[in-house]
């Protein structure tokens, strides 16, 4: 991974490799922070990819975690090189906080997205119309409109280009009815459930009324997957938490996503109930 790429993609390369290298030799991170002479945020905030790392911070890591791989060295040198510098987010920076910015980078670098919403058409799915009438109640336009700008950006990256990562959407019966800005805005937004659900890489499935209760009724949830990580959940009804070690939290998720792919319409089936919802839609 090399510079040109966004610094936190870098970061998260680091700390990966770097939490797997102290860990090979049995260290603790208090243990590494002592024989460093560094404090124990130090590596804490390396770890997390929360900062950048020096290329002589790099080193001296390698060297305290007997890390000898020459060309494994090289690489991790390029991404020190390329941790520094803003990301791709950063001009949002005014209209999200610290857990969202946190969760970006580990979107960033996702090979898959599990997401269900009990309530309305998750934000990876929305149109700008709609994402604008569910925040304008609550914030100024001008804060609005550059949060649905940050969402159309998230949005191509998670569904558009060469190789985007695979997506699995399941959307509650409750969010095709519930005519967020009215008549007109819901009928284009099930339209683009539509037309989205068409693309190779995407799973679009319904939740019907008749399914009942479940273990995340209440609550939306993210399952971003990776090829060199474990799962992360993202909470955001919780202040948006990013949740990588809370193992049993995580596997309950996993769990109940899967439940409620097998519970929901798929294929043409729900294509049928989003397309009868929006043609039932009076759009006079």
């Amino acid at each position: 991974m090399s510079r040109d790429v966004d610094p936190s993609l870098n970061r998260r390369r680091l700390r990966i490799a770097l939490r797997k290298a102290r860990e090979a030799t049995e260290q603790s991170q208090g243990q590494a922070a002592q024989a460093l002479d560094w404090s124990l945020s130090k590596i804490m905030r390396i770890e997390q990819g929360t900062v950048s790392l020096s290329v002589t911070d790099l080193r001296a890591l390698l060297q305290q975690y007997g890390v000898t791989d020459q060309e494994l060295g090289a690489e991790l040198e390029a991404a020190a090189r390329g941790s520094k510098g803003p990301s791709w987010w950063a001009k949002y920076n005014d209209v999200i906080g610290p857990q969202f910015s946190q969760y970006l980078g580990y979107e960033s670098a996702a090979a898959s997205f599990r997401t269900y919403n009990p309530i309305i058409v998750p934000g990876l799915l929305q149109t700008d119309e709609y994402a604008m009438a569910l925040l304008t109640p609550r914030l100024d336009e001008g804060q609005a409109r550059k949060i649905v700008e940050l969402r159309t950006a998230r949005q191509e990256r998670a569904l558009e280009g060469e190789n985007p990562p695979w997506t699995f959407f399941v959307v509650d019966e409750a969010a095709l009815h519930r005519q967020v800005g009215g008549p007109r805005v819901q009928r284009a937004q099930l339209q683009r459930l539509i037309d989205i659900s068409e693309r190779p890489h995407v799973s679009l499935q319904v939740l019907p009324f008749t399914a009942g209760a479940h273990y995340s009724t209440l609550s939306s949830f993210i399952l971003l997957g990776f090829l060199d990580d474990e799962d992360l959940l993202y909470l955001e009804a919780q202040g948006n938490q990013s949740i990588r070690d809370d193992h049993e939290l995580i596997v309950r998720h996993q769990e109940c996503f899967e439940s409620l792919r097998e519970t929901a319409h798929d294929g043409e089936k729900a294509l049928d109930l989003i397309r009868q919802v929006r043609d039932g839609i009076d759009s006079s």
